[in-house]
């Protein structure tokens, strides 16, 4: 924190700039820093990349929004806000030229020379956020906002500046391409990304090991080249220097580490636990449901094909098994998994007792059952045994997607757990 009574703490928030086959609003937010920088004696303090709630309506690919701290004095802060509007006037400019899509972009910019409510970040990350309540509240709080009409873009942007990181917020460094390359296809070696958490072990989530494919760079025509998530600032940024130092990753343009929400697991609430009430339906595509009670309800626990491990251990309960889960509540109500875990399986049914290398057969009504072969007779009963699972954990272990399956927010079982 700025500890000089000359300067001043400014927050910047953006979102919603980008379109499915032009920009970034990563790129976007370098961009702006970058202008700031060539103008004013400024210093970045961090920036800040928030993922959003997963089910939002207008959510973009990535569906994050961007933030910045910067340490300004406090006489450069009308030179700051002119600078924003100048450069935000020209967006909106370029925004008009996108090609028409089902949601056309709708660019905001929030900026606060105070601390703003964390509120805006929860609420943005765990559920449906009205963007006509939240400009008025951005509005109120005395925030500059530049927006579009309609501002949709005010949700993230207003989220991304109020977000409190926690000590053990990961980071991502992005990379960006040289603009004569937008488009063209991606020179990172595969072989690099392999070894990447061999000689950097503080990176994570490079590549997919279950489909041998690496994570780091996205398969669309945006101008991200790369992104590197690890623990520390300085572990993405040693990273990158390793990478651009290799003669088969492409040179960037330019870069930034961003703190980040990602692999948090900020989008769920809580764990859930319940019993299962109904065996497990298979629909169309492979993905399946059933019905667990938990507490004073009943709830659909929806789990899809491309769960992979936790399709086939939801796909795999009876009545009875407790269960635990992670998920997100869906507009309809169900809770699609992202975690599960069998705590205690029911006894499954086998089959009658056996005698004599048989199976025991009923003896008549109200008279047991009896072995054909040397006469021993017992009451009517089923033998049963504890569940083996195949291809699932034993009790008491979590399952998860394969890494290219995981949200951006859903924090890996490797990581352990933040809350």
């Amino acid at each position: 924190m700025s500890k000089d009574p000359s300067t001043r703490l400014i927050r910047i928030g953006l979102d919603d700039t980008d379109h499915p086959e032009v920009g970034c609003t990563t790129e976007r937010m370098d961009n702006l820093i970058r202008t700031i920088r060539s103008n004013l004696d400024v210093e970045v303090v961090e920036r800040r990349l928030v993922r959003l709630w997963p089910f939002a309506e207008r959510r973009t690919r990535g569906n994050g929004a961007l933030g910045a701290v910067i340490d300004i004095m406090s006489d450069d802060c009308e030179a700051l806000f002119s600078i924003c509007r100048e450069w935000f006037e020209v967006l909106l400019s370029d925004a008009k030229k996108f090609p028409p899509t089902k949601y056309t972009s709708s660019p905001c910019m929030v900026i606060s020379p105070t601390s703003t409510p964390n509120e805006w970040y929860w609420s943005a990350v765990r559920g449906h956020v009205d963007a006509h309540s939240r400009l008025r509240e951005v509005t109120d709080h005395g925030c500059i906002v530049l927006s579009s009409m309609p501002s949709w873009g005010v949700v993230g942007a207003s989220a991304a500046i109020s977000w409190i990181p926690k000590p053990s917020s990961s980071w991502e460094l992005i990379a960006w391409r040289e603009p004569s390359l937008v488009g063209t296809r991606r020179e990172v070696a595969h072989r690099a990304i392999s070894a990447l958490e061999e000689f950097h072990p503080e990176t994570f989530v490079n590549r997919d090991p279950t489909k041998g494919r690496g994570m780091i760079a996205p398969r669309t025509p945006c101008p991200v080249l790369y992104g590197i998530r690890g623990a520390t600032s300085q572990a993405v940024s040693q990273a990158h220097e390793w990478l651009q130092s290799r003669g088969d990753v492409e040179r960037c343009a330019e870069h930034a580490a961003h703190r980040t929400n990602q692999l948090s697991d900020d989008h769920i609430a809580s764990t859930m636990t319940g019993t299962i009430v109904s065996g497990p339906k298979e629909t169309k595509g492979g993905h399946s449901h059933l019905v667990a009670f938990s507490g004073s309800r009943s709830v659909t626990l929806v789990a899809f094909s491309e769960g992979g491990p936790v399709n086939r251990l939801l796909r795999r309960l009876s009545p009875g098994d407790v269960v635990s889960w992670m998920g997100l509540t869906s507009p309809d109500g169900s809770i699609h998994l992202e975690k599960l875990c069998l705590d205690s399986p029911t006894p499954r049914i086998v089959s009658r007792p056996i005698c004599c290398s048989n199976t025991m057969r009923s003896a008549g009504r109200n008279q047991g059952l009896r072995c054909r072969t040397c006469g021993s007779t017992e009451k009517k009963a089923w033998t049963s045994r504890r569940p083996d699972l195949q291809h699932s954990p034993v009790s008491g272990a979590w399952v998860e997607p394969t890494a290219s399956n995981r949200r951006h927010l859903a924090r890996p079982i490797s990581l352990g757990s933040i809350h």
